[in-house]
């Protein structure tokens, strides 16, 4: 199973969009095997420029796998922030939450977002990372 996020979907969704991101991503739905989460879910639906975006979105990130905010999502969130920390390590909240749905269910991360590197790193967080292919 794969989590997808944000920096992944936007740069996938977009019209500009960029075809190495667009490709995988639609590769990984066609397979089936792509999960989703409520952070994940609210920055994209919020940023949505219309009613007919955000109802088009909605429905089609419906329809995949959702990792729960249960309470052991929350465990393990705050374990990875205090963890991290004691590391040196510092980024958001919202980018430990969506670590730590990968974490709990197993999925490898599809980002294009920095602070997900640093996260594998000091972690059991596996990646898929596309940053190299938007810093130019």
């Amino acid at each position: 199973m794969v989590l997808i996020d944000t920096s992944a979907w936007l740069l996938a969704l977009k019209k500009n969009f960029h075809p190495t991101i667009k490709e995988r991503v639609e590769k990984l739905l066609a397979e089936n095997d792509v999960a989703i989460n409520g952070m994940i879910e609210l920055e994209l639906l919020g940023g949505a420029k219309s009613e007919k975006e955000y109802n088009r979105l909605f429905i089609r990130l419906d329809s995949l796998y959702h990792i729960e905010a249960d309470r052991p999502l929350w465990n393990i969130a705050s374990k990875l922030a205090f963890d991290l920390k004691r590391k040196g390590v510092t980024v958001p909240y919202t980018d430990i939450f969506i670590a730590a749905s990968a974490l709990k269910d197993n999925a490898i991360l599809v980002h294009a977002d920095s602070h997900f590197d640093l996260i594998a790193n000091q972690s059991s967080l596996k990646v898929e990372s596309f940053v190299s292919l938007v810093k130019q």
